[in-house]
C-alpha cells in the first residue's frame, strides 16, 4: 500500500491507551511501584522532516519506560546515541536522561510496540495492535529516505506495515533491501542490547559498518 494512500491516524498512543491488557496490567503495575517512571506509551524522539527513521522493538524497563524517550536509560541507548552523534544523526551530549539537550539531526527514533512489554516480549497481537502508529509515522515523514531496523521483529513489522513480503526482504546483519516504489532503503541491524554485545553477536564495529552503509545512503 503506498505510503501517500495511507489513513493517517494519530502519530502516538494516548497515555493511557488501554488496547493490549497485558500491557495495560503491568503498566499499572510498575506505576505502583515506580509512580516517578513515565509508565505509559514512549513517544517517538528526533527532528522534523527526519531523512533516517531507527525502529527498535518496545521500551526497555529501566529505559525508555523510566525516562520516556526511546532507548534513554539503558546500554541499547549508549551505543545507539554514540553512534548516532559520531555520524552526525544527532547533536549534544546524551546523559541517559530526557532533559541532557541531546537532539537529533535528521532523524527519527520509535518502537514497533510502543509499551513496555512484559520480559520484553510482546506478542504478535500487540505488535499488531500498535502496527498503525508505525504506519502512521512513515505517512506522516514522506523525507525519510532510510529506515534501521533493530532486530528482526522490527525488521518484520515494518515489512507487513508497508504489506510486503518477507521473503522478499529476509533479515540480516548489514543487508540493505531497497524498497521500489517507497523511496527509502531498509538497513538491519542486530539489536544493540547489552545481551548481543556482552556474547558478541553485536560489535560496535559491527553496528558502525550498518551506519556506514546509511552514511552512504544519505550523504
Amino acid at each position: 500500500m503506498p505510503l501517500a494512500n495511507a489513513d493517517l491516524g494519530p502519530l502516538e498512543p494516548p497515555s493511557d491507551c488501554p488496547a493490549c491488557p497485558r500491557l495495560v496490567a503491568l503498566r499499572e503495575e510498575l506505576k505502583e511501584l515506580h509512580p516517578d517512571w513515565h509508565n505509559a506509551p514512549v513517544p517517538s524522539f528526533g527532528s522534523s522532516s527526519p531523512r533516517l527513521l531507527v525502529i527498535g522493538l518496545a521500551p526497555g524497563m529501566k529505559g525508555a519506560n523510566s525516562t520516556g524517550r526511546p532507548f534513554t536509560g539503558d546500554y541499547a541507548g549508549d551505543l545507539l546515541y554514540k553512534t548516532m552523534l559520531d555520524y552526525g544523526f544527532a547533536e549534544g551530549t546524551y546523559l541517559a536522561r530526557p532533559d541532557d539537550g541531546l537532539s537529533l539531526n535528521g532523524a527519527l527514533i520509535t518502537n514497533a510496540v510502543r509499551c513496555l512489554p512484559p520480559q520484553n516480549k510482546p506478542t504478535g497481537e500487540e505488535i499488531r495492535t500498535c502496527r498503525p502508529y508505525l504506519l502512521a509515522t512513515l505517512a506522516a515523514n514522506p523525507s525519510i529516505r532510510a529506515v534501521l531496523a533493530l532486530g528482526r521483529i522490527a525488521h518484520e513489522t515494518f515489512l507487513t506495515a508497508l504489506e510486503l513480503k518477507r521473503a522478499g526482504y529476509p533479515f540480516a546483519h548489514g543487508a540493505q533491501h531497497e524498497l521500489p516504489g517507497y523511496g527509502m532503503d531498509l538497513f538491519d541491524s542486530y539489536h544493540c542490547s547489552r545481551y548481543n554485545t556482552n556474547t558478541r553477536r553485536l560489535t560496535e564495529e559491527m553496528f558502525r559498518s550498518v551506519f556506514d552503509k546509511i552514511r552512504r545512503h544519505i550523504p
